[in-house]
């Protein structure tokens, strides 16, 4: 099984349990875009964990995991995360983590420049997470960045990076009128959080093209969702890089490969983290009780989510633009508080109603329709099977599954790694 578990929303819709549940069917997990700008958050046997960086296959000791080439790395983070994991008895080896040799470094000046960025526009800012990943991403395609390989051959990092830093402190400083960065600086941090992971850093794309040949089961783990890829998603509110499936294999360094499946990660309520577009939002004392019940704060910022109702436009795109083949559907559970539950069902633009999801202008001034579905009012967080569910909840998700075209597989009913249900 070559399977790329993805998002089909605004991101923050559960994948890292997803992925935590079903990795055990996998011999690799392997992230293959973005950075430490969103987080997967775990609950298992072991305890709550919170990964930005890591697949999130590296909580199971047989499960090999893959940072890839589509990645950027900030080494500090990463240093910080792995860290974490160790006082918590979770070891991590280079035979449990391997780090592509093509990963794009994220440094602190480009950390630093998101943040300038963000603050120079003020009220008109994108709501970047300020780690640094534009900044970065923009660098990878003006070819002007260090990579992981790199690490490898430190001498000649000396060598390059005074040139590079002359070229950015034209904008840091000659720009912004920050202080210049130095090399020297950048050397030791690179020293210090970069180093230490060399035995980790190899040619990820010969590992995994062999592990293909030899009929090993590959995960390809998605940050973020349909909706923030920089190519389909609500541009400028996006990340930058692409999110979606059809990438995979390419940001994990085996383009010439092809997935077997696509399984879509949606939330049975909606939720966003950031700036633009959310048309199904709810506000006040109704959206404060949904965030409250879902615990809807950014695992990687700590901000609070926006939330909504089930997005039905939003979500029917999410599944074309990702070519979803299932649907894992999370958090059931937060909706039993519920006696009517509030779903999105279409989208009235310039006085019309739409089922479609638009672009542009016409999302920024959509307006939500709203409808109200039974609520059953009663915990379900320990059902294992569809049919221990009660049939307001049957009758919820078969409502999903007709509304977006797209079969539910696994239903989510709790943060335990079995509180689940596969159909």
């Amino acid at each position: 099984m070559l399977t790329a578990i993805v998002g089909i929303n605004w991101g923050d819709e559960g994948k890292g349990r997803m992925v935590d549940l079903l990795s055990s069917r996998y011999d690799i997990v392997c992230r293959y875009q973005g950075g430490n700008n969103a987080g997967h958050t775990v609950v298992n046997e072991k305890g709550k964990f919170i990964l930005n960086l890591l697949p999130s296959g590296i909580l199971r000791e047989e499960t090999v995991n893959v940072m890839g080439p589509g990645m950027v790395i900030d080494f500090e983070h990463l240093f910080g995360e792995v860290g974490r994991l160790r006082e918590a008895g979770i070891d991590i080896t280079p035979d449990h983590l391997k780090i592509s040799d093509r990963a794009v470094i994220c440094m602190p000046y480009h950390r630093l420049l998101d943040v300038l960025e963000e603050d120079r526009l003020g009220d008109a800012k994108f709501g970047s997470t300020r780690r640094g990943i534009g900044p970065v991403y923009g660098d990878k395609y003006m070819k002007k960045t260090l990579r992981a390989g790199d690490l490898l051959t430190m001498e000649d990092v000396r060598r390059r990076l005074p040139a590079l830093l002359e070229w950015k402190n034209l904008t840091v400083a000659g720009g912004y009128g920050h202080a210049p960065i130095e090399a020297e600086e950048m050397l030791r941090w690179l020293e210090t959080y970069a180093l230490p992971f060399v035995p980790y850093i190899c040619d990820t794309t010969e590992y995994l093209t062999e592990a293909v040949k030899a009929g090993k089961n590959v995960m390809f783990e998605a940050q973020l969702g349909a909706l923030r890829d920089v190519d389909f998603g609500i541009i400028p509110y996006t990340s930058s890089s692409p999110s979606i499936a059809a990438y995979a294999p390419i940001g994990a360094g085996i383009p010439g490969i092809r997935l077997t499946d696509t399984v879509g990660i949606m939330k049975a309520y909606s939720s966003c983290v950031g700036e633009g577009p959310f048309t199904c939002e709810l506000f006040g004392a109704e959206g404060d009780a949904l965030r409250e019940a879902g615990g809807e704060y950014g695992a990687a910022t700590g901000r609070p989510r926006r939330v909504g109702g089930f997005d039905v436009p939003a979500s029917r795109y999410g599944i074309r633009i990702q070519g979803a083949d299932s649907i894992a559907l999370t958090k059931l559970d937060v909706l039993s508080y519920l006696k009517e539950i509030p779903v999105c069902v279409r989208y009235s633009v310039d006085g019309q109603e739409t089922d479609r999801f638009p672009m542009g202008v016409a999302l920024q001034t959509a307006k939500p329709v709203y409808e109200y579905l039974p609520g059953w009012n009663c915990d379900i967080s320990a059902c294992r099977r569809f049919a221990d569910l009660p049939a307001e909840a049957q009758a919820y998700v078969r409502y999903i599954e007709r509304a977006t075209d797209c079969k539910i597989k696994y239903i989510s009913v709790g943060a335990d790694r079995d509180a689940c249900i596969e159909l």
